[in-house]
């Protein structure tokens, strides 16, 4: 599927090296139009969380040095809107890929559910996602990725938030700001964990990402979108890779804290798409 385009991306030059720390990078200079003055509201964070974004930033995370196979994935952690769980649906998320020879960006999105909330569900924190794709995009060179292998993953939450930007065209812009708005703000693929019902629409059009996603049966927020998207998929002719498990609930993170044994081991298949579409290097 991607396989053609991932060889070429590993024969052009990668200018970026692998990071001591990472970079945070805000999505706009002056801060999200039409809330410029909310621009130095200080974040609130704790234990795995993060609330009160404001300025929306992505953090980079940079595959080992000489690893980077020029494939670049913007991560959406969840937290229902009210918070962002930053490090098991971010950072977790994002150190998983680099194994893969894949940068990531963990998108701090503005959330309408936080009380006394300024944002609209289903407007703000995908205008943030959209302008984080043109970002990466707009600078892919200095990040060592290839434009057109830019793809999308979302957490609960965040899966609504990677629903509300795949679905498009990607070109309508809401508050065009400069050069970078000019970017295509469409993923090239997208892989949702238990990714929340808003968003999904009720046909999937035939020029949608092609996915992977992934949920427990028990789950009775978000197996549904899951069975709802593989449907939709085949009718579309769309390639996806769906995996439902038995039990697990919901907001299992990467499994590396649950007992069960399937749940623990569910990234070994997101590792086995990777590989077989081309899009991640096999890990030894």
């Amino acid at each position: 599927m991607f396989k053609r385009i991932v060889l070429i991306a590993l024969l052009l030059p990668i200018l970026v090296k692998a990071q001591e720390s990472p970079k945070v990078i805000h999505l706009w200079e002056n801060g999200a139009p039409g809330f410029e003055h909310l621009k130095n509201e200080k974040e609130e964070a704790k234990e795995y969380w993060v609330k009160n974004v404001h300025n929306p930033t992505i953090t980079v995370y940079a595959p080992e040095k000489g690893k980077a196979n020029g494939v670049g994935v913007l991560i959406f952690p969840g937290g229902g809107h009210r918070l962002l769980v930053i490090d098991a649906e971010g950072t977790d998320a994002a150190k998983f890929l680099n194994q893969y020879g894949i940068t990531a960006f963990v998108l701090k999105y503005r959330m309408a559910r936080e009380p006394d909330s300024p944002y609209e569900l289903g407007v703000h924190a995908k205008e943030d996602a959209q302008r984080a794709m043109r970002l990466i995009r707009a600078n892919a060179k200095e990040y060592g990725v290839h434009e057109a292998l830019i793809g999308v993953m979302g957490f609960s939450a965040g899966g609504e938030v990677m629903h509300w930007m795949a679905y498009e065209d990607g070109k309508t812009v809401i508050n065009k700001v400069d050069e970078i708005d000019n970017q295509n703000a469409k993923p090239t693929f997208q892989i949702g964990i238990y990714p929340g019902p808003l968003g999904v629409p009720e046909t999937i059009p035939s020029d949608a990402p092609p996915a992977f996603v992934l949920a427990a049966n028990d789950d009775e927020c978000c197996s549904e979108p899951v069975f709802k998207l593989l449907q939709g998929y085949r009718k579309a002719g769309v390639p996806i890779e769906a995996h439902f498990y038995n039990e697990g609930g919901h907001g299992f993170n990467m499994g590396y804290r649950s007992e069960l044994n399937a749940i623990s081991k569910w990234p070994d298949r997101l590792g086995d798409w990777l590989v077989d579409t081309g899009l991640g290097m096999e890990v030894k």
